[in-house]
This record gives C-alpha cells, sequence and structure tokens, in this order.
C-alpha cells in the first residue's frame, strides 16, 4: 500500500470530542500520504470482562509494522492499556503524536487548560458575580481533567472564594456523569450552587437534560458551563458557554507532525493551539439569542435528515439483529451479513475472526472429556479467518491471513489517504475477532454503530453456542451409542447401526448374517491374573474386531464378555471367512506375547431372510446356541499360558 502506514488508538470515537480529531485526520490524510488504521474501543459496561473485551484490540497492532502513530489516550480509561501502548510504541522505535496528553517522549499537540478554565471563571466571578460553585470534573488520574480543576480552584483562591470538596464532582468526561452530578448537587444540604462549570460539553448538556427534567431552568435558576465547544451552539435547547477549540485543526497537525518526522523536517516538539471562550446563554449572557430564521430552516433541515437517516439505519440495525439471531448455522449468518454488507456498501469491509472461535464445538475424539487445548481464548490467534472480503463492490475470497498482517493483501490497491476502522468483536472477555471497515454510509462516530458491533458480537456468540451445543448433543449421542469400556458399540449404537440396514433387508427380501462371538475362559483369566488382566481380555476382543470387520459389517459389545456382528447380505462363503479372519487375528495377538494368558474366543453365526416383525435380536439366540456348541468342544485348561 503506497504511502506510510499509521495506527491509531482511540476510545469512543461516537462522541463528540473524538469525532471532530477523527474528521480532522480523515480530512488531511491523503494531503500528507498516510494511511491510518484506526483501532478502537467502546466502554461504559459495568461487566469487567466486556470491558477487557473491547481494550483488546489495542493488543492487535504490532507497532513494528506501522511508520507511526497517533495517540488519543486522554480517551482510554483504563491506565494498564495505556502504559501497555506507551511501552510497544517506545520499543518499536516509531514516530508517535500525542493529541491534548503530552508525554515528553512524543510529538504533542494540545491546548493550554489553564487558561482555557481561568478564562471561564474570571467572567463567571467578573461578570455575572457568582460566588457558590459546584464543579463536573473529568476522571482524578485524567491530565487534562486535572489541569482544568486546578485552573478552576486557582482564580478561586485568587479571589478569595472557595469550593467545598463536596462540590466537587468526579465523573468521566460522558454524559452520564453530567446527570449523576445534578443529583448528587441536589441530595447535598445546601442545595444547588448558581452555578456549575463542566470539564467539557458532553456532561455539562447532560447535567442541562437533567435540571429541565427537575424543572429548573439553565441560566434563570441556574448557570452551566462546558468546555471544547463540541456541542453546535446552533444545535442545542441552550447555547453552552463553552472553550472553542480547533479539535479538527488538532487531527491534522498530528498527521503534518508525522509527515515532517518522516521527511527529515525540523519541527517543535509540541504545538499549542490557540482557542477561544464562547460567552452564551448557559451562563446567561444572550448576544446570540436572535437568530436569522434561514439558519433555524437551515437547522431545522439538518436535524431533519440526520433524524431520517438515523430511523432507516436503526430500522435495518433491528432487521439485521432479528435476522442474524434467527439463523442456526454459521454458512446462514455469513450470508445474512452478506447482503447487510451489500446494503451499507463499504468501498472495504472484512470480517475478521480466530481461527479458534467455535473451538467448543471442535470434538476431535467422540470419547474426549473436553475439546482439544488451543491456548487463551480472550486473546487474538496467529492465524485469523476472513469469511467476509468485500473490496469495491465484489467478495473477494480472502481465506486465512496471519494476525500481524491485519487486513487481507487484496486491501492494498497502490492508493494512500485510506481511513481504516479496526473494530474488537467479541463476547465478554471471549476473543471472536475483528471486523475493518473503510469508506462506508455507516454512521461510524454515531452510537448506533457501537449498537451494530455489538449486534453482531452477540450473534456471533449465538451461533457458537448453537454449534456447540449441536457437538455436544453429537458427542453425548456418540457416548449413548459406545461402550466406553471398549470403545465399540453398545447395544444402542448397534440398534442404531443397523436399524435401516436391516429394515431395507426385510422390505427386499435380502440375506442377513449375524454372528455371536463369546471370549473363552474369562473366569479363569480374572482368577488368576486379576480382573484388570481380564478386562484386557475383553478389550482384546474388541481390537479384534475392528481389525476384522472391514466390509461394512456392524459389530458390538453385546454384554460382559458377548459380542454379535451383523452383516447384510452375506452368504456362508463370506461368514466362514469372516470366522477365519477373527480366528486369525487372535492367533496374532497371541503370537505377540503381549498378554500373559492366550486369548480364545467361539463363535457362531446364522444365515436367514428376516421377515417383517422379526426382530434383530431373535437371530442372536440362534447364533448363541450355534456359537455354545463349538465352545462345548474346547478344553478350557489351554486357555492359559503353562
Amino acid at each position: 500500500m503506497n504511502g506510510y502506514k499509521v495506527a491509531l488508538m482511540i476510545e469512543e470515537m461516537d462522541q463528540s470530542y473524538q469525532s471532530a480529531i477523527l474528521n480532522g485526520i480523515a480530512s488531511s490524510a491523503a494531503e500528507f500520504s498516510l494511511n491510518i488504521s484506526v483501532f478502537v474501543s467502546f466502554r461504559g459496561s459495568i461487566n469487567p470482562d466486556h470491558e477487557k473485551g473491547e481494550l483488546n484490540i489495542f493488543n492487535l497492532p504490532d507497532f513494528k509494522d506501522f511508520d507511526g502513530a497517533i495517540l488519543l489516550t486522554n480517551t482510554i480509561a483504563h491506565q494498564a492499556t495505556v502504559n501497555s501502548i506507551l511501552s510497544r510504541i517506545k520499543e518499536a522505535g516509531i514516530p508517535a503524536v500525542s493529541i491534548d496528553n503530552d508525554i515528553p517522549y512524543l510529538y504533542h499537540v494540545g491546548i493550554d487548560n489553564k487558561t482555557a478554565m481561568r478564562h471561564i471563571t474570571e467572567h463567571l466571578i467578573h461578570v455575572h458575580g457568582f460566588k457558590k460553585f459546584g464543579y463536573i470534573s473529568g476522571p482524578k488520574e485524567n491530565p487534562e481533567s486535572a489541569d482544568r480543576l486546578a485552573a478552576f480552584l486557582e482564580v478561586l483562591s485568587e479571589h478569595g472564594l472557595s469550593v467545598p470538596e463536596e462540590y466537587i464532582f468526579y465523573g468521566s468526561f460522558r454524559a452520564p456523569s453530567g446527570r449523576e452530578a445534578v443529583d448528587y448537587f441536589l441530595s447535598l444540604e445546601e442545595g444547588l450552587p448558581e452555578v456549575i462549570i463542566s470539564a467539557n460539553d458532553v456532561m455539562a448538556a447532560s447535567a442541562v437534560n437533567r435540571l429541565a427534567e427537575k424543572y429548573i431552568c439553565v441560566p434563570e435558576d441556574i448557570a452551566v458551563t462546558g468546555f471544547d465547544n463540541t456541542y453546535s451552539t446552533r444545535n442545542y435547547q441552550v447555547e453552552l458557554t463553552t472553550v472553542d477549540r480547533p479539535l479538527a485543526l488538532s487531527g491534522r497537525i498530528a498527521c503534518k507532525m508525522l509527515a515532517n518526522h518522516f521527511q527529515n523536517i525540523e519541527q517543535e516538539r509540541s504545538v499549542i493551539l490557540n482557542m477561544s471562550t464562547r460567552f452564551t446563554e448557559s451562563c446567561g449572557c444572550l448576544h446570540n439569542a436572535h437568530r436569522d430564521l434561514l439558519e433555524f430552516k437551515e437547522l431545522n433541515y439538518k436535524n431533519y435528515l440526520r433524524f431520517e437517516n438515523s430511523q432507516t439505519f436503526m430500522s435495518n440495525l433491528n432487521k439485521l439483529s432479528v435476522d442474524l439471531l434467527s439463523t442456526d448455522t454459521f454458512e446462514q449468518y455469513i450470508e445474512i451479513l452478506k447482503k447487510f454488507t451489500q446494503g451499507i456498501d463499504p468501498e472495504e469491509y472484512y470480517l475478521c475472526l480466530c481461527d479458534n472461535w467455535l473451538i467448543d464445538a471442535d470434538f476431535d475424539d467422540p470419547l474426549a472429556d473436553k475439546p482439544k487445548e488451543v491456548g487463551d481464548l480472550t486473546v487474538y490467534t496467529d492465524d485469523i479467518l476472513v469469511p467476509i472480503a468485500y473490496v469495491r463492490g465484489k467478495f473477494e475470497d480472502a481465506g486465512t491471513i496471519r494476525r500481524r498482517d491485519i487486513l487481507p493483501k487484496i486491501a492494498d490497491n497502490g492508493t494512500s489517504g485510506k481511513i481504516y476502522y479496526h473494530i474488537p468483536l467479541h463476547f465478554g472477555d471471549r476473543c471472536f475477532g475483528y471486523m475493518v471497515i473503510y469508506n462506508s454510509a455507516l454512521p461510524l462516530h454515531n452510537s448506533m454503530f457501537e449498537t451494530f458491533c455489538i449486534t453482531l458480537s452477540n450473534s456471533l456468540e449465538n451461533i457458537r453456542k448453537l454449534t456447540s451445543l449441536e457437538a455436544a448433543l453429537k458427542h453425548l449421542s456418540k457416548l449413548y451409542a459406545r461402550d466406553t469400556f471398549s470403545g465399540i458399540y453398545n447395544r444402542n449404537g448397534f440398534v442404531q447401526a443397523t436399524d435401516k440396514i436391516y429394515a431395507d433387508c426385510v422390505a427386499q427380501n435380502r440375506d442377513i448374517m449375524l454372528m455371536f462371538i463369546d471370549l473363552d475362559g474369562l473366569k479363569k483369566i480374572n482368577d488368576t491374573y486379576g480382573h484388570n488382566v481380564g478386562d484386557k481380555a475383553i478389550c482384546s476382543i474388541a481390537d479384534v474386531l475392528v481389525k476384522s470387520c472391514t466390509n461394512g459389517e456392524v459389530y458390538c459389545r453385546f454384554g460382559g464378555d458377548e459380542f454379535i456382528v451383523f452383516a447384510a447380505d452375506y452368504q456362508d462363503t463370506e461368514a466362514r471367512k469372516l470366522t477365519e479372519t477373527i480366528e486369525r487375528n487372535i492367533t496374532a495377538i497371541n503370537a505377540s506375547g503381549v498378554n500373559p494368558f492366550t486369548l480364545s474366543a467361539s463363535t457362531g453365526y446364522v444365515i436367514a431372510k428376516p421377515v417383517m416383525g422379526e426382530d434383530i435380536f431373535n437371530f442372536v439366540t440362534s447364533a448363541d446356541n450355534v456359537m455354545y456348541a463349538q465352545k462345548r468342544k474346547k478344553k478350557l485348561s489351554k486357555y492359559l499360558k503353562g
């Protein structure tokens, strides 16, 4: 593939902050000859196993196979994962740009968080005269969150003000934190503050919504401010006072910094971008309260299109979910997903599955207690199956690829500026694989896309369980039909295996042969050598039948030391030949000297034409009588070695 390969690590790309930066990167990649592989996780579940499954996508890339990286580690809440990413990038020795988090040995694009937050806080004090503050922070360990909170506290201190510790709510930078903060402030004895400062717009907007539900008006009853300007001032019920920062430009500069590095162009390690505060409705400044009617019409039309597209996608997604969950086989599953893929018509789409994702269904040995060992099921396998490879309107056969390749070779079409999104597929912490999308009509920067990903993962788990259940039933059926002691059929298995053949012989007036075989001298073997050796004698006869019955005969352990053999279309010649083969194989075992006894068995058979209503086991008695006549001629003393 032409251009430089760049890995981009990001979480929650459906959030406005991440989406704006991604748009800046996407619009700049071709200009700087970059091909971007975006590794994305979605989080927010309270299930720790689900979180592990999502974060596993960051273990997929081998950074040694990339020319550079762009990191939004401030979006990844799991610090151990962040540490792993940074360690592997350092080990690979590739250049990387960190957006917002300033990591000393990496290039950096950011803003002066403290100055921006100071402007907001000073405005609220000087212009509006607020003295009672509440603060919704991001995570304590997040550097940006810490800088913004520190600036807020510094300004209060400089003006002789303070905020009680209980009026600082630590959230996650995600929407639920805004609602939770409002409920928390309402629960305090002193009630709501005069103004709530939020460390980002997402939490601020959520707080405004929750206040409205409680019939508390913004800004009449309480002021609220945000940060980052990720909510359009014309696209929200109350215009948020916020910090306008050039997020798309951050993405573009990250691309440019990598391109400069590749071309050995000298540059500063860190670039700090300018930002500006927007004082609008939510803090009580109303300078944008009157807007042009045409702007409202344009906004309404855009919102309508967004709503219509969302409704269409949700309808298709609901249908896909029902169709996938109704499938019984993986083949059906793939066909349905292929149709959906054609409907969204991406330029490229790949479904990539670990080669052990169905391992619970793999019973190599029908008598095995458990499936074969295949290693850790929570990590990506070295070999990756690609059951769907959709490239420029055609399904291609991609077969199996190596994990480190990530994409099939057919993805290499000689262009640059491509943005591939790599999404984890898993159930809990069990790793199924991942999917890759390039240039699709799917709304990737939308929470519905996460729903699509969850739908695929859950439906894969459904197929896996169905397949595993079917395999388990087959396994149990084999156990039901097999004599676990000798390994050959038991009576149940014998009946299942002969039922149709016997019925055909009855209907077509064909001959059958039934042979009865009895191990000679088992009691004396048990008395002389013990029951363990006697058991070995029984298994030796079973082994003889396995070696002797090679022409479609059906045989089983009838019980104890007794065995029977059934065959269709046998004549006396074939029956005598089988008897001789059995005796010859018994002689071979004795000649080998593996047993302390001389193995011997008596046989007898009958050949007849069965009639309607006559059970197959009716012939066992006749064959047993023939066998018993032979046994009476033998002397038991010869069964033991001298």
